[in-house]
């Protein structure tokens, strides 16, 4: 019986037994033939006992070692699931079933569903990676990246050139650079009826940010294991970024030792396998090298993407915090850059920042940019709140 066919209460059986997976102990007594069985097969082989089952849920089955058997089920779950699925699936494969390891083999690569959390797991594997995997590694990455920079690229570039013109707005503009409309809306309150006229006590003039170089963007992002998915988005914001000619960008990642990857943020492709994820964390240290880089601290926004659990020196740290903000620096301060829910992170140094005045929170890549106009233009950041 297939789905389409069955009534209300054989349909809910069927979903439970799904969901269930066909122990003696699930109660339903419905069996699945067909597509159904076919797709229970593959959710045994990575839920059942073979992949880790847990207590009550005895399925046999499993991916066992195979690169042949792995790359049918992955064939298999594109066919059953959606894409959104697909790739849940694939992170639990990799986290339960160790298989990371068959992702350097190209054949294992141009069967999965490619997503920021596989490019992470593709950059660990960085540096055991054969050459002959690197070159389909950065294909799969660059679909990836492209189809991030697709997303995010114009929200991103209309937010913040609307948030630096609104910065470059000045009170005695020249003729030629009154801006008429903003003009007429902040003297409405001056209206002359009996003259049919509006008394302009303050002009409102255009900005220039195509002129020159308005703001300095230091994007400074934590490269341990556990901040993969934000290094990807930082890496792609940071190109796009770079791309606008008013705003001077820096891109600096870190663990224990400080690598600047400004060079390279013309191809967020060649940022991301400039960096090595895992290791160490030292804060301080890539703070004290973007500090001394700032030239124009009043027109600099300094951006650190770290879930904060130092291996420096924690008071340093955020004394170099405390004088870049006194300098007139725009600090933010991001626990994750990424749409994987509440991130872990050291609640006694987001305490310390916050009392600082740069509160420490975790930002999705679609509020970014609305997190940047606001530092941008120095008003308060749009803080999520927390449940």
């Amino acid at each position: 019986m297939t789905a389409g066919s069955a009534d209300p209460a054989q349909e809910r059986l069927r979903r439970w037994r799904l969901v269930l997976g066909g122990d003696a102990a699930d109660g339903t007594g419905c069996a699945l033939a067909g597509r159904d069985a076919a797709m229970d097969g593959a959710l045994a082989a990575l839920y059942g006992k073979g992949g880790g089952a847990q207590p009550g849920r005895d399925r046999a089955a499993g991916l066992g070692a195979s690169a042949p058997s792995v790359a049918r089920w992955l064939g298999d779950i594109r066919t059953y699931f959606p894409s959104s699925v697909v790739q849940v699936m694939q992170r639990d494969a990799i986290d339960r079933l160790g298989l990371a390891t068959l992702l350097l083999e190209p054949e294992m690569l141009e069967a999965v569903e490619a997503d920021v959390h596989l490019v992470g797991t593709l950059l660990s594997l960085n540096k055991a990676m054969p050459e002959t995997t690197k070159e389909t590694a950065r294909a799969v990455v660059r679909k990836v990246v492209e189809d991030l920079e697709k997303r995010l690229a114009t929200r991103t570039r209309s937010a913040l050139t609307g948030a630096l013109d609104r910065s470059a707005r000045v009170s005695r503009p020249r003729h030629h650079d009154i801006d008429w409309n903003r003009t007429i809306a902040a003297n409405l309150k001056h209206y002359l009826p009996e003259h049919r006229t509006i008394v302009p006590e303050r002009l409102v003039g255009h900005g220039r940010a195509s002129r020159s170089v308005m703001k300095d963007v230091v994007l400074c992002v934590d490269q341990s294991g556990s901040m993969a998915a934000s290094v990807v988005y930082a890496s792609v914001f940071g190109a796009v970024l770079a791309s606008m000619r008013s705003i001077s960008t820096r891109l600096v990642v870190f663990d224990t030792a400080v690598v600047d990857l400004t060079d390279q943020l013309d191809d967020p492709v060649d940022v991301l396998f400039g960096t090595r994820l895992g290791g160490g964390t030292d804060i301080n240290r890539a703070l004290a090298y973007c500090q001394a880089r700032i030239t124009r601290p009043t027109e600099t926004v300094v951006v650190l993407i770290s879930d904060l659990y130092e291996g420096g020196i924690r008071n340093e740290m955020l004394k170099r915090v405390a004088a870049m903000k006194a300098s007139g620096v725009q600090f933010v301060t991001l626990l994750a850059l990424s749409d994987e829910g509440a991130p872990a992170y050291d609640r006694e140094h987001a305490a310390a920042l916050a009392a600082l005045g740069a509160p420490a929170f975790a930002c999705t890549p679609d509020l970014f940019p609305e997190v940047m106009a606001a530092a941008i233009e120095k008003r308060p950041l749009p803080v999520p709140e927390t449940p």
